[in-house]
């Protein structure tokens, strides 16, 4: 019920900070690797790998279940998102005025993945004010781009072109 899943437009958070429960639908999750690194008489320490949507507390939550015992998270500690490792994170500490520019990344290289669709100095207009284009046919999301600048993240829906994350100013 903590989590940001939303259920009938609203975030299961909310409801939760609410006092509410509702039921919630099962879906499915990737789960790369569930290691158990250590394990004493009453805490057990895992790594796990998964996919983006997956809730660890929950995971722990069931897994604990269906041993017929009792779990909860004490810590949760995220090492990695896409291609961002704790390696490369910097101590909040380090960071100053003068050295913040040199660690902001370029929302072009956080979706650097994404395929990528050229549209005209035309379209731009339609794009950075989100509106819908014609259909490219492309599966999961994909850059809008034009002249080489990143405008917004599209994805076909229904025949379509729907704007995810307009990243542009728009002009009236």
């Amino acid at each position: 019920m903590a989590s940001a899943v939303k259920v009938g437009g609203e975030r299961l958070y909310k409801l939760h900070r609410r006092g509410e429960e509702i039921e919630r639908q099962s879906r499915p999750i990737t789960v790369n690797s569930f290691e158990l690194l250590s394990l004493d008489s009453e805490t057990a320490t895992f790594t796990i790998s998964c996919g983006s949507g997956t809730y660890v507390r929950t995971l722990v939550a069931d897994l604990a279940e269906s041993l017929h015992t009792g779990a909860y998270l004490t810590t949760l500690r995220r090492t990695r998102v896409g291609h961002l490792t704790i390696e490369n994170a910097i101590e909040p500490d380090d960071l100053s005025s003068e050295t913040l520019h040199n660690h902001i990344i370029q929302t072009k290289n956080v979706v650097s993945f994404l395929p990528v669709v050229e549209v005209s100095e035309g379209e731009r207009f339609g794009v950075c004010n989100g509106r819908k284009l014609g259909a490219f046919g492309l599966p999961g999301s994909y850059r809008v781009e034009a002249g080489g600048e990143l405008l917004a993240v599209y994805r076909d829906e229904e025949g379509e072109a729907r704007a995810e994350v307009v990243l542009c100013a728009g002009v009236s």
